[in-house]
């Protein structure tokens, strides 16, 4: 199962960011996502590929590793 939507919600929500926030700091790194798809993966309705992850990371500054943990 891919846990990674939960916990993005997660740190997001710890680094005070609205959905539309992140989205912002994934198009900078070239993610072309909008605040609709950030709400179904951060809901489980629409899985990610490793890249994404990866980019999701990096716009919320933390490892890899911190996406899968549940």
């Amino acid at each position: 199962m891919n846990r990674t939507g939960s916990a993005i919600r997660k740190i997001r929500e710890q680094k005070g960011l609205t959905q539309d926030q992140l989205a912002v700091k994934c198009q900078l790194l070239e993610w072309n996502i909008s605040r609709g798809t950030l709400a179904k993966i951060e809901s489980r309705v629409r899985r990610m590929t490793d890249f994404e992850v990866e980019l999701a990371a990096k716009a919320l500054g933390v490892e890899i590793s911190e996406l899968y943990k549940s």
